[in-house]
């Protein structure tokens, strides 16, 4: 590393010894070296493994300390005249996953950003730079720094085994700094390293696993994960030795590159419209690389990465981050685990296409028998199908084995009576909104069930005590409200009636966390949390459009938010009739809040399903029925304010009325619930920082900032 100072353009030197202050709690993975020596008379090596003393559910991370004994090793290899190579692997499962985060809150100014940007670099760098050959064994986990610590290396293998791999830098508000929007375009081009930089990331920071790293080209190798160093080290021996050339297809830094890098800035236009700076600065950087020489390309991303640590975006996604690491991890309110009892089969009753999503769920997750029931032979067959035809496809896609769908299969069946609940712990009812419907389904699941199982339903709006009340043991009744698709969002509201007991609380938080999902406590209110809030969300655009304002109009008002979909999307995927409900349920419990669209009234009482045509355009049809409403129209910035307006007003009733225990929880719901922008942080913290907050309440939600719990 060139001297002990670093500093941006026009900043002030930042000295190691400050840096390891900024980071004083850093868990610091040390780099331990070992000599050994090569097969076929290749010399000796220096093995260098990456370990933080942990196992290996505190992965190894990047802080200043960790990259200063890092860099400590590679001089100490420098120095050397008797080895031969280099290699660099992790300890066991993990590689390394990054920066330490938890370091970068305390970072008080862009000069300290700009050292931590540029100390990466130094050290990492020198892996690329050494007079021997490189190797980065990739033995596990690795994202952000770990991924680039790999990419300077001149060589890297990848285990088999590895199941996740990443840049999830843009998915937090950052870019990756310390070489990744160089060096990975320029080892497999910009097409696919814009999917690893950017679609990935904001695809809910999807992964890819290590087959999938060798089959895009980041390894050369690919060996299984039992002897996977051994097997490294054999396959660099021959590298070095020259009796393995690895040839890597030439980059296409002409017409590729730059349509690649087309698209990608229309689909970013078009997905954020804006609203999260630091996607766009990556692709800037990848689109830059192909002309940048190494040191312009690095410089460039010191710069980059030191403005965003110290943006407001970083923040909102460390947030964010924060909640889903930790308070989804440890639910607050939820009862002592020690109270949940087994789940050794489960019931659901209904065979439409929801029961048939929670029965695959069920079946994969907690590996047990699952009996759907209803009344129609026909209806029956059509949801076991449905089951079968989604396992066949886990199959295709190599998802599950041959002997695990079998299983899958075997496992999930159909009855036309509720006498096959009889030995069911858990039960869950999936069949058509309405009170007296659901309330007759519990009473014949009672009558056939044991005291102690589990009656659940998946209610979306209705009162989970008044669903209970007709009962023997009301206490065992507990909303377990999943959102569509199931299989992909995260989020379970799990409800707690008047007089639901722990016991079955707890049997539903163990059960929500066998089953992979992130579980909220909610009170016994109307719509619970998230339908409550985007059933609020949207009318604002409804009333706007009843008013007089331009349906597409009002549908782009909230644009810039970079919400996943526009509020006539969002009411295309959720299905007009259920809107309908909702609505009405919460136009029934709170009339000065929430109103009901006459034209969605319209829309549903058409029949018609779909608003938008195969074009993405509003359907004419769906647009005459949204016409001759009033001659009042709302520009777009003012339905936007009005709107959010709406929500920090009724967020705050909420918490008021201990709907959910903190703001936390509320932002926890709309990020795995709704899709809430990771890059907005939640929308507390938004509302907050966008000053609506203290318009409306009078009150930041976070009077000193947004902490997770």
């Amino acid at each position: 590393m060139s001297g002990t100072d670093e500093r941006g353009a026009g900043g002030a030197p930042v000295s190691r010894e400050a840096l390891r202050e900024v980071f004083a709690d850093e868990v610091v993975t040390r780099a331990l070296s070992r000599d050994v020596q090569l097969p076929y008379g290749a010399g000796k090596a220096v093995l260098i493994t990456l370990d933080n003393g942990h196992d290996h559910t505190k992965p190894n991370t990047f802080g200043p300390a960790g990259l200063l004994s890092l860099d400590d090793a590679i001089e100490a290899a420098r120095a050397r005249t008797d080895i031969t190579a280099v290699a660099v692997t992790g300890k066991p499962f993990i590689f390394a996953v990054g920066a330490d985060l938890t370091g970068v809150p305390q970072v008080q100014n862009r000069d300290q950003a700009y050292a931590v940007a540029k100390l990466g670099h130094d050290v990492f760098r020198k892996l690329g730079e050494l007079d021997v050959p490189t190797f980065a064994f990739v033995n596990g986990a690795a994202m952000g720094g770990g991924v680039e610590a790999a990419l300077h290396c001149r060589y890297r293998t990848v285990s088999s085994g590895v199941p996740a791999f990443a840049l999830p830098e843009a998915f937090l508000g950052l870019v990756p700094g310390w070489g990744g929007t160089y060096l990975l375009p320029r080892l497999i081009g910009a097409e696919q390293a814009l999917k690893i930089v950017i679609d990935n990331p904001l695809a809910q920071n999807k992964t890819i696993k290590g087959p999938q790293v060798r089959s895009m080209g980041i390894a050369d190798a690919m060996f299984e994960p039992a002897d996977f160093v051994e097997e490294s080290l054999r396959w660099a021996a021959q590298v070095v030795k020259g009796e393995i050339t690895v040839e890597r297809p030439e980059v296409d830094t002409g017409r590729a590159w730059d349509q690649a890098i087309d698209n990608a800035r229309f689909m970013l236009e078009g997905k954020l419209r804006g609203a999260a700076p630091a996607p766009v600065r990556a692709l800037e950087l990848v689109a830059a690389a192909k002309d940048r020489s190494r040191d312009e390309g690095f410089a460039a991303e010191d710069e980059a990465l030191a403005d965003l640590i110290m943006s407001e975006e970083l923040t909102a996604g460390l947030y964010a981050f924060d909640l889903n690491q930790k308070r989804a991890r440890r639910p607050a309110g939820a009862p002592d685990p020690s109270l949940a009892r087994p789940v050794t089969k489960v019931g659901v009753v209904g065979a439409g296409l929801m029961a048939g999503q929670l029965a695959l769920l069920f079946a994969r997750r907690l590996d047990v028998p699952v009996v759907l029931t209803d009344l129609d032979q026909e209806r029956l067959d059509r949801g076991v199908d449905y089951v079968y035809g989604e396992v066949d496809k886990l199959l295709a896609k190599g998802r599950v084995s041959a002997d695990k769908a079998n299983r899958l299969k075997s496992q999930v069946s159909g009855s036309l009576t509720m006498d096959a609940f009889a030995d069911a712990d858990f039960v869950i009812e999936a069949v058509f909104e309405r009170m007296s419907v659901k309330q007759d389904v519990f009473a014949q699941v009672e009558a056939v069930v044991s005291p102690e199982a589990v009656l659940a339903t998946n209610t979306s709006s209705l009162s989970v005590t008044e669903m209970a009340a007709k009962l023997r043991h009301p206490e065992r009744v507990v909303g377990f409200h999943f959102f569509n698709p199931v299989a992909v969002l995260p989020l379970l509201e799990v409800v707690r009636g008047e007089r639901t007991d722990d016991a079955t609380l707890a049997t539903a938080f163990a059960t929500a966390k066998q089953l992979k999902k992130t579980a909220v406590l909610c009170k016994d209110a109307p719509a619970f949390v998230v339908n409550r809030l985007l059933t609020l969300f949207m009318g604002e655009v409804l009333g706007a459009v009843e008013e007089g304002t331009e349906p597409e109009a009002a549908d782009r008002a909230v644009a810039p938010l970079g919400l996943p979909m526009s509020p006539l999307m969002l009411l295309q995927l959720v299905g007009p009739a259920v809107a309908l409900h909702v609505s009405e349920t919460l136009h029934e419990a709170f009339p000065d809040r929430f109103g009901v669209s006459g034209q969605l009234r319209r829309l549903v009482e058409s029949g018609r399903t779909e608003i938008f045509g195969s074009d993405l355009q509003i359907d004419p049809e769906v647009r005459e029925m949204f016409a001759g409403g009033g001659d009042n129209a709302s520009g777009e910035e003012e339905i936007k304010q009005r709107a959010l307006e709406a929500l920090a007003r009724e967020i705050r009733i909420m918490l008021d009325e201990g709907v959910v225990a903190e703001p936390a929880d509320i932002d926890l719901c709309l990020i795995t619930g709704a899709g809430w922008p990771f890059h907005l942080g939640g929308i507390t913290p938004y509302l907050d920082r966008s000053g609506i907050a203290e318009k409306v309440n009078g009150a930041r939600f976070h009077p000193d900032g947004p902490k997770a719990v």
